[in-house]
């Protein structure tokens, strides 16, 4: 039951429950990127005239992917710690900032090997 004036906690049972999926996703994730750096390691070794430029963009669309998933399973832990509303709306907002900055830094280093591919294709 919510009291007027007092903040409505989220059960601790929800909390423990919420927490065990969030670990339980994280750990499946980890074992898909083991399994899809094998892969990639493999196909790199497979195919020996991959471009260097085409290769480290690849590897850099795959860090930045890691490291966004890897960032939502942390905000998605913290949110489940959250002890109230109030608190899983600020943790919410200072993700979205944090993602921002992120993606903008992402955009950033994709734009500036994108355009050194062009660069090198044009040499050539």
């Amino acid at each position: 039951m919510v009291t007027p004036g007092k903040p409505y906690e989220i059960p601790a049972e929800m909390r423990d429950f919420a927490e065990k999926s969030v670990e339980q996703a994280r750990k499946a994730f980890e074992g898909f990127m083991g399994a899809a750096h094998k892969a990639a390691t493999v196909a790199e070794g497979a195919t020996g005239n991959v471009q260097s430029t085409a290769k480290d963009m690849g590897a850099k669309v795959f860090t930045f992917a890691e490291a966004n998933v890897t960032a939502a399973f942390d905000h998605a832990q913290k949110l489940v710690r959250a002890k109230d509303v109030q608190e899983a709306l600020s943790l919410q907002a200072e993700y979205i900032r944090a993602q921002m900055a992120s993606i903008q830094a992402q955009a950033k280093d994709i734009g500036t090997l994108v355009q050194k591919t062009a660069a090198d294709a044009v040499k050539k």
